[in-house]
């Protein structure tokens, strides 16, 4: 039976720019930041990271400099998904050689794919390696949604281990749940959504709040892991307004944003995501202040 790559909350955490390359200090200060407040993964080069607009060379660099720098205190995961499978095993490959845990595979963007194409397409990366894969459903992002009968099907696979569901739609959670053998596990993709998707069975979230609140979001998975869902809850709803505001503009823009204003890195961002609007740099201070983070 596996074992879960991790239980809790790991952060999705974001790639800190300089004007031409990846800020590789600030990196290991974010880093430092999510170690010392309880975080119990590290998930890097995915959407949050931006690693879309990453070079080759820069993505497996970060990577690296992520695993050297946890040296093993908690699991890293390397987003290593693309909508060329040949691509993906590629990056899932050398992302393997770097050293990371497991690898977090999202849904091919743009091709939409069907159920049939996404079942090969991830059998094809996860026959490639001999790392732990996690799939990513997102489709406001991608086009495309996985079905519970896709990963009924990819749970069959010994190197697929569960799921990223960022859908929304819990009841796709309690069918996953219901055709799934245990050992498929599911993790929250969206902040919002990790108490009820832990309660539905859920071994955690892979967290965009956690960059700016990494004890708060541990606190918040490891009472539902604990069964203690009434404190859970109330976490959960003390939470409500830090992650509705990094979801003001497009993820990385707000969150990104709030580590500037933090202190840990510089707001710089690769074309096509920009600086956030100026309207909304105040409201985001204002809760930021309201957590006590700034």
């Amino acid at each position: 039976m596996n074992q879960p790559i991790f239980t809790g909350s790991a952060v999705a955490i974001a790639t800190p720019f300089t004007s031409d390359t990846v800020d590789y200090p600030a990196l290991k200060r974010l880093l430092d930041f999510q170690l010392d407040n309880g975080t119990d993964a590290v998930v890097v080069c995915g959407t949050t990271g931006e690693a879309a607009t990453m070079s080759y060379v820069e993505r497996m660099r970060t990577i690296e400099t992520t695993v050297r720098h946890v040296a093993g205190r908690v699991p890293v995961i390397a987003g290593t998904g693309a909508n060329s499978t040949e691509t993906a095993i590629t990056l899932s490959k050398d992302a393997a050689l770097a050293g990371v845990d497991g690898l977090l595979v999202v849904t091919p963007f743009y091709n939409k794919a069907t159920q049939k194409g996404l079942v090969r397409h991830y059998e094809a990366v996860a026959d490639a390696v001999e790392k732990p894969v996690i799939l990513y459903n997102v489709p406001s992002r991608t086009g495309v949604k996985c079905t519970a009968e896709a990963y009924a099907a990819l749970a069959k696979h010994p190197n697929i281990h569960g799921v990223k569901e960022a859908s929304g739609d819990l009841a796709l959670v309690q069918k996953t749940r219901e055709l799934c053998p245990e050992d498929f596990y599911i993790w929250s993709g969206n902040d919002g959504e990790t108490a009820p998707i832990m309660l539905l069975g859920g071994k955690g979230v892979i967290s965009v709040a956690a960059n700016v609140a990494p004890r708060e979001m541990h606190e918040l998975t490891d009472a539902c892991l604990r069964g203690d869902f009434f404190s859970a809850g109330k976490q959960q709803l003390h939470l409500r307004r830090l992650c509705e505001a990094l979801f003001w503009e497009v993820n990385p823009i707000p969150v990104k944003t709030a580590l500037g204003m933090m202190g840990y890195c510089q707001e710089i961002f690769r074309l096509p995501m920009c600086e956030m609007e100026a309207e909304n740099r105040p409201r985001l201070r204002a809760v930021l202040e309201s957590y006590g983070l700034v």
